[in-house]
């Protein structure tokens, strides 16, 4: 039995997310269809973490056990064929052999998530970015962002009854920056809570609408509740952008 991480990118917009679902598609689903199509017996992928539904993945991580051949898993022919198999919206770029301890999502020491504003109507930004044509404080939403990294415990921004034993995180890097006419928030970290990022950016935009101060960011950060905080930003203006070991 070897071990294989595989890289890849995929569009969410038509899964329920990563994670593998008894009734809807996922891209965990896809993937291990693929492999197990490819090797000729089944196959189970572990990710590196789990988007939720809608939200994309420019750079994702996941691994596999295989019994099969290493000049067969390791043939950029195998890249190759699995492509053909999955469908468009899901691509793999890399299949390579690692150590048989090294774990996918455990291992993972670093992640890193991209939220997209388009700030004019935009058709080739559908479906990628979230469309706000009304005027942003992004100063004040910059900084009410780098106070993120001031703090531990996110329960404010997590997910209510979902299974994660803790709600402490440490975010690397917050900020807000202006590309043309969007506006890009890049968040780091450890690790990530259920719909914490879109929560997070939900909130902050609020702060650039005016509805609240960078100091009650803060505030709502200190109250650990979930109430206290904006609704989600959509899920199709997320991607996940990077995993580092």
């Amino acid at each position: 039995m070897a071990r294989y991480f595989i890289e890849l990118s995929y569009n969410g917009a038509g899964y329920n997310g990563w994670q593998r679902q008894p009734n809807a598609p996922s891209v965990q689903e896809m993937l291990e269809k693929g492999i197990s199509m490819l090797l000729g017996a089944p196959h189970e992928i572990v990710g590196a973490g789990r988007t939720d539904t809608g939200v994309h993945a420019a750079f994702a991580v996941a691994h596999f056990d295989t019994e099969a051949g290493d000049d067969k898993v390791s043939d950029p022919e195998f890249v190759y064929h699995l492509n053909c198999i999955l469908p468009k919206d899901i691509a793999v770029k890399k299949v390579y052999a690692v150590p048989d301890d090294k774990h996918a999502r455990f291992d993972a020491r670093r992640r890193e998530y991209k939220y997209y504003i388009t700030t004019v109507k935009d058709p080739f930004a559908t479906g990628t970015a979230w469309q706000i044509t009304q005027p942003l404080d992004v100063d004040a939403m910059q900084t009410a962002a780098v106070s993120l990294m001031r703090y531990e415990d996110f329960t404010s921004f997590a997910k209510l009854h979902s299974d994660t034993k803790t709600n402490r995180c440490t975010i690397f890097g917050a900020n807000w920056q202006a590309e043309g006419t969007k506006l890009v928030f890049t968040i780091a970290a450890d690790r990530f809570l259920r719909g914490m990022v879109r929560a997070v950016v939900g909130t902050l935009v609020d702060v650039g609408r005016g509805k609240m101060t960078p100091a009650q960011f803060c505030a709502i950060i200190e109250s650990k509740a979930r109430a206290e905080a904006s609704a989600q930003a959509p899920a199709h203006g997320l991607f996940l952008t990077d995993v580092q070991y």
